[in-house]
């Protein structure tokens, strides 16, 4: 018997690049091993992945269409701003995977053993699937910035994209959203995965989120370090490690920057970097490039990691020690990085001190306050994923009263349960954070999160407002 009860399926669904999917695949893994049937929803290249871990895997789109979708997140105004958000679902035909995703997953549902589970803000077919079954769903979220920015997102989807969602809607037999702010918040359980004191480090995310400890990620690949990686890696000055991870969403000139800081500094870089297009040619002599390196076996063995603040690539850091400097820019990583730098983890460079002085200063800093112990919790990484776990089990066969926390639960995490999420869906019932001024000043505190472009881009949306549209 599991923790919760045998649960017989559970479907999950997860939209992005490795620090976003690879959770999942794990999570997923420690269902599988717990005897629960675990069907994983996402992106074509995912598939070896998620078939390894014993998943069945149900493709969101092809592998093109993922190579297209990918680059054209650098051109969202989080990147190059040269893109706006309905162009972009229009483009990678994002409402019809939408649509597919909530047909997939209701064909799967067995009513009353199935738990729906998908990624924070994203993941809005889980949140469809729960209208048409009942089936309960859970929203999981890999970085603060998910929660504290879901305000960003409903409006966005509210005024920007409700028409392509609410004719997807309609062609599965649902009604047009009306209240999305109850929809936004109709799931039934909310995960944060990551400990409490990253939450406490920065904006907290309120008692609606349970907190897990961060999912060590799985770099999946059993592969040996290359030749020419090693000989860096046992020179007499050790490498520092840059990467921008594996996604395309990269500011323009974060390589040149990292690789003019290693050269200031006197230091030998191991450059990974998936998308060769992205690097600049010819390379500096002090550098090789690698598609892609096992990071479980590198990152222990470098100096310092050079990175762009994904949660993936931090959580990797901290389990191993290793000194982190950090060029943030977009989406969760001013956010991630000014955690960490709090806590004395990171030291961390806004856009506009990339130059080779700067970051060859903060790759001295990082080196003289040397390595510390690794950090992921106060939990190891494979707890963290077996609470969460048990949080899925439990949500079906013993949902938990509002503000009852479980007894695994980490350290910080909150309410969140069934309970308080369903009432919080009834149509006109303001969301807790919305009531009073202690609303107001979790809204503040979730605006100050945003970096500068996104709280631009509000700012210009809630201009462009019509005047007498009904207020949000």
């Amino acid at each position: 018997m599991t923790p919760g009860g045998p649960l017989t399926r559970v479907l999950l669904v997860a939209h992005g690049s490795d620090g976003d999917v690879l959770p999942f695949v794990r999570l997923g893994g420690v269902l599988r091993e717990r005897g629960h049937d675990v069907t994983l929803l996402t992106h074509a290249p995912y598939r070896s992945r998620v078939e390894a871990a014993g998943l069945d895997f149900v493709p969101i789109d092809t592998h093109d269409a993922y190579a297209r979708y990918s680059a054209d997140t650098a051109l969202l105004p989080d990147g190059l701003d040269t893109l706006d958000w309905l162009s972009f679902y229009r483009r990678n035909r994002l409402f019809e995977q939408f649509a597919g995703e909530c047909r997939a997953l209701a064909a799967r549902v067995t009513p009353g053993r199935t738990v729906l589970a998908g990624r924070h803000t994203s993941a809005l077919s889980v949140l469809a699937v729960r209208e048409l079954t009942g089936a309960p769903a859970a929203w999981i979220a890999v970085a603060p910035i998910q929660p504290l920015a879901a305000e960003v997102a409903r409006h966005l989807h509210q005024h920007v994209l409700a028409p392509g969602i609410d004719a997807a809607r309609g062609d599965l037999g649902l009604p047009r959203v009306r209240d999305w702010r109850a929809w936004f918040s109709s799931a039934d359980l909310r995960l944060g995965l990551w400990p409490r004191w990253f939450d406490e480090a920065g904006p907290a995310t309120g008692p609606a989120t349970r907190l897990t400890g961060f999912p060590l990620p799985d770099d999946g690949s059993e592969d040996p370090v290359p030749a020419e990686a090693a000989a860096l890696l046992d020179g007499t000055v050790r490498p520092v490690l840059i990467t921008g991870g594996t996604g395309r969403m990269l500011r323009p000139g974060f390589h040149e920057a990292a690789l003019a800081g290693c050269r200031r500094a006197g230091l030998p870089a191991l450059l990974v970097a998936p998308h060769a297009e992205t690097v600049p040619q010819p390379l500096p002599p002090h550098a090789r490039r690698f598609a892609r390196l096992p990071f479980r076996e590198v990152v222990p063995q470098v100096a310092a990691v050079l990175h762009h603040g994904g949660i993936g690539t931090l959580t990797r850091a901290l389990a191993a020690g290793t000194p982190q400097v950090i060029l943030a820019h977009g989406a969760d990583r001013p956010d991630n990085a000014a955690r960490l730098e709090r806590q004395g983890l990171a030291r961390w460079l806004p856009e506009g001190s990339w130059d080779a002085g700067e970051v060859a200063g903060a790759l001295h800093a990082a080196l003289r306050d040397g390595p510390h112990q690794p950090r992921t919790g106060p939990r190891d990484a494979a707890d963290g994923l077996a609470m969460a776990a048990t949080h899925l089990e439990r949500l079906l066969h013993a949902p938990s009263r509002p503000g009852d926390p479980l007894p695994e639960e980490e350290p910080g995490g909150g309410g969140g349960g069934r309970g308080e999420a369903a009432r919080q869906a009834r149509p006109g019932d303001p969301l807790p954070e919305s009531r009073g001024e202690a609303g107001q000043g979790d809204a503040a505190r979730r605006l100050a999160a945003l970096s500068a472009e996104r709280r631009r881009l509000v700012a210009a949306r809630l201009r462009r407002r019509p005047a007498e549209q009904e207020a949000s």
